[in-house]
């Protein structure tokens, strides 16, 4: 059994893991277009402001630790396209020749490629002229070399995500000043602006320029650098004078190798699979941030995120053995931090609630991390959103600062939600208190009962929680 995982990333490791785990004396080979196999690209904004001292520090494991592993890479190869039939993988080689690879299973993870917006100038300018995108080690390199070679004392970054987020707070630890432009109403765009509005006060506390409802139109190089144009609120013209230019608005699934054997695509553009990580051509397995996302209450949709692609190339590496195995489904669960703020969220947001044909309500509390009269007690802002009618959780939303246990709590609510409780049952969860660190109601459960006073009727709270028990 020859079993080729294309992608160097999370969803081709996963998947050339799990199937040397499960079958030893199976031949896995992995194809990498790049030297940076198992490398964490999350980690670049923290390899970029200094925090994580060398690059090779971002490898989840070492090439040698790969290949004890018993798999083979083949970096610095890229796949140009699959013979479904001849089960043969047409592969360009690191002196540019034209190769075959022969497998039994394929898998691919070819993962996702940075959206590039319709800014004039861009496709033009480059790492040369301080213009960068940032996805890869490749991508990685070349704005490190910038920073050394520019020096900038300014940048401007497109996009209030969360790599834009993070790299706005890496520069500006860097000591660069940064402006910051988003085209939507508020940053952090996957939560409601209301917590996004607390994530762009801290971006205004560390002295990070930010302009929300506003785009760049235009980069151009000037003598004296980079002059960006762009248009605000009110269609009024903008324009910057920076060293450095960062575009980070998105991905987009990358799929030309798979489309081109016929597999058929989705939302987004992404590929089509099956829990099982099929994608319907014989023998071809796929993961990661190139196909769709089975998410649990939304059905099919595309969300690339790297817990996801984990779990999705264990599943079609097991699969690709002739195993059984279902990828559970995703609900989004995220969290990034910005300075000494933690944003997180899971589930869903009123707006997507009601596509999926909920009539959703929502609340906000904020409660004390733990009990006050202990020194240090910090809130912690929590917006949940729940099914009016039959009090099901569907989603939260949380920003509290960095040691207040946020990114955690969102797990809370996460697996609540993954087990479909209802808001009013999640009060019955046996947590943990002491109160340095919690109260007897965890703040978790001191927002959905906040939410159970505003959205349920006493009569409603007593016959949901029998049916729950």
């Amino acid at each position: 059994m020859h079993i080729v995982a294309v992608g160097g990333s999370d969803a081709g490791i996963s998947a050339a893991l799990r199937a040397r785990e499960l079958d030893p004396s199976a031949e896995v080979t992995v194809v990498v277009a790049d030297a940076y196999p198992n490398f964490s690209i999350c980690g670049i904004p923290y390899y970029i402001s200094g925090e994580v001292g060398h690059w090779s520090n971002l490898a989840h494991r070492t090439h040698a630790d790969l290949e004890a592993t018993g798999m083979r890479l083949r970096l610095d190869t890229l796949a140009t396209g699959i013979d479904v039939d001849g089960r043969r993988l047409a592969l360009r080689e690191p002196d540019g020749a034209e190769t075959t690879l022969e497998y039994d299973e394929l898998v691919v993870g070819t993962g996702a490629l940075p959206v590039r917006p319709p800014i004039t100038g861009l496709d033009e300018l480059g790492a040369a002229d301080g213009v960068h995108v940032l996805h890869s080690m490749g991508d990685t390199f070349a704005l490190e070399q910038s920073l050394d070679r520019i020096r900038p004392s300014t940048a401007l970054i497109v996009g209030a995500g969360y790599v834009g987020l993070e790299m706005a707070e890496g520069l500006t630890t860097r000591g660069v000043a940064v402006t910051q432009v988003e085209m939507l109403p508020e940053v952090l765009p996957t939560v409601d602006p209301s917590l996004g509005a607390l994530v762009h006060a801290e971006l205004d506390r560390h002295g990070v320029t930010v302009h929300t409802e506003s785009t760049v139109t235009a980069i151009s190089r000037e003598p004296s650098g980079l002059h960006v144009d762009g248009a605000g609120p009110g269609g009024e013209p903008l324009g910057w004078d920076v060293d450095l230019v960062l575009v980070v608005v998105g991905v987009r699934p990358d799929t030309d190798l798979l489309v081109a054997a016929g597999a058929r695509t989705g939302p987004r553009g992404a590929v089509v699979v099956d829990e099982s990580m099929a994608t319907g051509l014989p023998h071809v397995w796929a993961a990661g941030d190139c196909v769709v996302t089975h998410h649990r209450q939304l059905g099919v949709t595309y969300l690339p995120l790297g817990t996801t692609a984990h779990k999705q190339g264990r599943v079609a590496g097991e699969n690709a053995l002739g195993g059984a195995a279902r990828f559970a489904g995703s609900l989004g669960t995220q969290v990034v931090k910005v300075f000494d703020l933690v944003a997180a969220r899971t589930g869903l947001r009123e707006h997507e609630a009601t596509a999926a044909g909920f009539a959703p309500a929502s609340s906000t509390a904020t409660p004390d991390d733990h009990k006050a009269y202990y020194p240090g007690a910090q809130p912690i802002t929590i917006r949940l959103t729940g099914d009016a009618g039959t009090g099901l959780l569907l989603g939260a939303q949380l920003v509290g600062p960095r040691g207040t246990e946020t990114a955690k709590r969102v797990d809370t609510y996460a697996t609540a939600l993954f087990h479909a409780m209802t808001v009013d049952g999640f009060s019955e969860l046996d947590l943990s208190y002491t109160p340095p660190l919690g109260s007897p109601w965890d703040a978790t459960q001191l927002a959905t009962q906040a939410w159970g006073r505003e959205h349920l009727l006493p009569g409603q709270v007593a016959a949901l929680s029998s049916a729950e028990r």
